[in-house]
């Protein structure tokens, strides 16, 4: 076990909650933390910039705001959410004082590894995430990535039976499309400048077949058996690649490649995407 990060990234309706539940019950087992749609990072991102810095105002109010408005969920997240408060009403004191870091990601990571102390292992879940990978990296550059991809046309016709307030959803096929295919072409580019020992892709049928078990279990160094035995696919898979558009068939390509065996050369990724 090591105590760098696990973040789970995935596009919406990919699987990522039910698999994100299913790690905070094996981190909150080992004494760790793996949070449900903790959106820290991310609203770090938005709400920690060079001139928050230069006018020494950490908007904590409005972080810790968003924070509440759509809560975290998950085994132990009253925990973290005091141990994040905490963090950043600290980092703002100093923001105030001109005692913090001249850096937004560097006083993101120091936010984020206070917000986390102490833990053996912890680990966050957000979709998007996906969106910011370049400034995640930086905050956190000793994370380790799991990305969990599904089929577009699974995933897009799932976001057309999401129900709720959700303004951005997209109301036909085609657009679900476009936007599963913008989201993870995002993967696509970012990851042949991580080492292969800190990515991990997996599919989302073979994921909820347990296929993907064993691969967790090295990657992560946690016992996840038990937890993933529950994850099982709503719908039958997608025939592969069948009517795809050109552009999302090439990052499906990409991202299968990966999955197969994350040991494809930079170059492969690239040329795959570019087709």
């Amino acid at each position: 076990m090591t105590t760098s990060p696990v973040i789970l990234l995935g596009a919406q309706r990919c699987g990522t909650t039910a698999f994100a539940y299913a790690m905070n019950l094996a981190f909150h087992d080992a004494g760790g933390h793996f949070t449900v749609n903790g959106k820290l990072p991310y609203l770090l991102h938005r709400w920690l910039t060079r001139q928050d810095l230069a006018d020494r105002h950490l908007r904590t109010d409005e972080i810790l705001h968003a924070l509440d408005r759509r809560p975290p969920d998950g085994a132990g997240v009253e925990g973290w959410r005091a141990r994040v408060e905490t963090s950043l009403r600290a980092a703002a004191a100093d923001v105030a004082e001109g005692r913090a870091e001249d850096d937004p990601a560097a006083l993101a990571r120091r936010i984020l590894a206070e917000s986390n102390a102490g833990l053996p292992c912890w680990g966050d879940k957000y979709n998007e995430y996906l969106l910011h990978l370049p400034w995640l990296d930086a905050a956190l550059p000793d994370a380790r990535y799991v990305m969990l991809v599904r089929h577009p046309e699974e995933a897009a016709r799932s976001m057309l039976r999401w129900t709720g307030d959700r303004p951005w959803l997209p109301r036909t096929e085609a657009a679900a499309l476009a936007k599963w295919t913008a989201w993870n072409r995002h993967w696509v580019d970012f990851a042949p400048g991580v080492p292969a020992e800190r990515r991990l892709v997996v599919e989302y049928q073979a994921l909820c077949r347990g296929e993907e078990t064993a691969r967790l279990e090295e990657f992560t160094g946690l016992d996840l058996g038990r937890y993933l035995a529950g994850l099982s696919p709503r719908r039958p898979a997608a025939t592969p690649g069948a009517g795809l558009p050109q552009d999302t068939a090439a990052v499906w390509d990409a991202l299968r490649r990966q999955a197969a065996a994350d040991t494809a050369p930079a170059s492969a990724l690239t040329a795959t995407t570019q087709r």
